[in-house]
């Protein structure tokens, strides 16, 4: 199963070669995508529960990755947001993290990091719903055996 993931990123160049490298090397299906805050907040609130990674660009056509990291703090335990940026300054690094970001990754350097991120993700996800199918069962069958 792939990670169900939303992409906040204004530059389409940077955009359509991340989805490529995303869905080949870490099986990564990024469903939607946004150019401004207000677009991206929007689809996470009215999506909320169904997907797994959001992918922030700090600076967008329209607000920022920070206004986008600040609406999510209400998010599943599985899901994850990540912001990937030209500017992961300590000073970055240490306001997104106060914002609920589960990582930070320059665009320029940590690509390789963000990829092995990805794959840690979807390897916790089929775990987790493998468990939670497995509690599935136990529970069907404790109501199927007579006491």
């Amino acid at each position: 199963m792939a990670l169900i993931t939303y992409l906040a990123e204004d530059n389409q160049i940077i955009r359509d070669n991340l989805i490529d490298t995303l869905e080949e090397l870490a099986d990564v299906k990024v469903v939607a995508h946004a150019v401004t805050q207000t677009e991206a907040s929007r689809w996470l609130t009215l999506h909320d529960g169904t997907w797994h990674l959001a992918i922030v660009d700090l600076f967008l056509k329209e607000g920022s990755g920070l206004g986008v990291l600040a609406g999510c703090r209400h998010r599943e335990p599985y899901q994850k947001v990540v912001v990937l940026t030209n500017y992961a300054t300590p000073e970055v690094r240490r306001r997104a993290a106060e914002l609920g970001a589960d990582a930070v990754f320059d665009k320029t350097t940590e690509l390789d990091a963000l990829l092995a991120y990805c794959t840690e993700q979807t390897a916790n996800i089929l775990t987790e719903e493998v468990q939670e199918a497995q509690r599935e069962a136990v529970a069907q069958h404790d109501l199927a055996t007579p006491t």
